[in-house]
């Protein structure tokens, strides 16, 4: 691990919003680092507030998309509201479709199968739309790429709107209107929002029109958020007022499908992170294990009991999503070792009988051990499809992008990937990419890093302060949760490896002039000698609670440990 200390502020701006919000140094280091750095940024980082969402029809062809809308309900057409079959994209399909048939009923809904039509916009599709009398198609978090079948819904007749995130090509696909952000022609003020964020801003155009306004529209924020969580965005600007409002609703009157799921996790205060790590994986194994209709169904049931019979139905897929992803996961790593005869930049596994729902989970968890931009291909029909994954400050779509002319298609974001080729060209894509990736990371990339917020010592760790720190969340891009770095410290003499195979560290810390404090280092097991015999340490960790037995206190989460 490479220990990176953020730099100190400035001297004068720290000393002002010090002064100005009546704070410590660490506080206002922490809110610095996040570009905050006057009382009024500071009140809408932690007040955020739903008025301070931008007007939808700042984004460019927003008038053009509700007026197409506004005639297809005064005609009386089908509308089908189309979307991709991960979280993103299923939460997308399920607020725009809950949101029109409030209103009118000729409006209906589609996923494409991960595994016969693959990502975003398929023929099938716009040929089910034709055979099914649908004139107009609303794409949700795909279609911001798909020129050649936009033209061909064009000439049967059929009408696209595409709300997309996704980086556009060189070319818009020339739908009745294209709402993304990332749009080089569109000056909507805040680029991050999900595919499902685009969505809820076209929601927002269409009640504005109708009077209402954006409180009108809270019981639809818990998909919004749970979107936000699951597609990694920023949690900032817009994402943070979106994110902390959908959070409220998950946890005080969430819709009854994603009630289902928290009550086969007996969870009752969600954060982020556990609609991350428990409401994510449900809804997305779906789409990976069976098919994303299962999860739009989950999503717009309003009736509990039905709602109660999907849940478990996704929760059964979920367990078998992670036992394939298992055992996939061990064949590659053992696919790796194999290969491991020369030092190489990029990690590329391909198995033609892996199964595809899987392989993104997999991508990131080779990624997670070997540190590399990382590729995991299976077969698809007579294609090969993969996806792929990269490490912290590498941009793997620009990488595929330098590789295209090996590649039938791709789409992805900085991170995150999915791409097809024909099977012969495998080869010579896999040493394209080896060779594009080395002559442009930086080395230092190929190690994990840990980003320091600020030096403290133990006894600045106090309830006040916890207090402050939990109203930076919710946490996520460009809004991490807080890391400190204490050096100084030793185990009291009860450090110790626990769990069931004894690979987790578990100690208690002190420093002179501090009370103890408990550590947790998942994985860590074999950094007990380092801190044994009373030897010091110093460590980089986070800060939360501990709750045990009716009984609240604040602990250390270990991320690394030095001598």
């Amino acid at each position: 691990m490479r220990w990176t200390l953020k730099p100190k502020p400035e001297t004068d701006k720290l000393t002002l919003l010090k002064e100005a919000l009546q704070v410590d140094d660490v506080v206002a280091t922490l809110l610095l680092q996040r570009g905050i750095e006057t009382y009024n940024d500071a009140k809408t980082f932690f007040r955020p507030s739903l008025e301070d969402l931008h007007d939808p029809f700042l984004m460019k062809d927003m008038e053009k998309a509700v007026a197409r809308i506004e005639k297809a309900i005064a005609s009386q057409e089908n509308i089908l509201v189309y979307g991709d079959y991960d979280v993103d994209g299923t939460t997308a399909v399920a607020l725009m479709s809950t949101y029109l048939k409030s209103k009118y009923e000729l409006v209906f809904t589609y996923i494409p199968n991960r595994y016969d039509e693959g990502y975003g916009i398929s023929y099938k599709g716009i040929n089910f739309a034709l055979e099914n009398d649908f004139s107009l198609i609303i794409a949700l978090d795909c279609g911001i790429k798909s020129i050649e079948k936009v033209e061909h819904a064009k000439r049967l007749g059929i009408d696209f709107i595409i709300c997309d995130h996704h980086r556009p090509g060189d070319k818009i696909p020339e739908a009745v209107a294209v709402l993304d952000p990332k749009r080089v022609d569109c000056n909507y003020p805040y680029k991050e929002l999900c595919g499902c964020g685009v969505g809820f801003k076209l929601v927002q155009a269409l009640a504005s029109k109708e009077g209402k306004t954006v409180q009108d529209l809270i019981p639809y924020l818990d998909l919004v958020a749970t979107a936000i969580g699951a597609d990694i965005v920023p949690i900032d600007g817009e994402n943070r007022a979106l994110a902390y409002f959908g959070l409220q609703v998950i946890n005080a009157a969430p819709r009854p499908g994603i009630k289902a799921i928290l009550d086969q996790v007996k969870k009752s205060k969600l954060t982020i992170t556990d609609v991350v790590f428990i409401v994510a994986p449900r809804i997305n194994a779906a789409g990976r294990m069976k098919h994303g209709n299962y999860a739009v169904s989950l999503l717009t049931e309003e009736e509990t009991n039905k709602a109660q019979l999907y849940a478990a139905e996704i929760d059964e897929y979920n367990l078998n999503r992670r036992e394939t992803d298992k055992r996939i996961t061990e064949e590659a790593l053992k696919q790796i070792e194999e290969q491991k005869e020369q030092e190489r930049f990029t990690t590329v596994v391909y198995n033609e009988n892996w199964h595809k729902g899987v392989i993104g989970i997999v991508a990131s968890r080779l990624t997670e051990t070997y540190y590399r931009p990382t590729l995991v291909f299976t077969k698809s029909g007579e294609k090969l499809a993969a996806s792929a994954r990269s490490v912290r400050g590498f941009d793997v779509y620009n990488a595929l992008e330098q590789c295209s002319e090996h590649i039938e298609q791709f789409g992805g974001h900085k991170y995150a990937a999915g791409l097809t080729l024909e099977a012969d060209n495998f080869e010579a894509f896999k040493q394209a990419f080896e060779n594009v990736v080395s002559k442009t990371i930086d080395v230092n990339l190929l190690t994990p890093e840990i980003k320091i917020d600020a030096q403290i010592e133990l006894k600045d760790i106090t309830p006040k302060f916890y207090r402050i720190l939990k109203q930076f969340a919710p946490y996520g891009p460009a809004n991490m949760t807080p890391v400190f770095m204490t050096s100084g410290l030793k185990d009291t003499g009860y450090g110790k490896c626990v769990g069931e195979d004894k690979t987790h560290l578990r100690l208690t810390t002190t420093q002179p002039g501090s009370d103890n404090l408990v550590c947790i280092g998942f994985g860590m097991g074999d950094k007990i000698d380092i801190i044994s015999g009373g030897k010091p340490f110093q460590a980089v960790y986070s800060i939360d609670e501990n709750e045990w037995q009716g009984r609240v206190s604040l602990q250390l989460k270990l991320k690394d440990i030095k001598a």
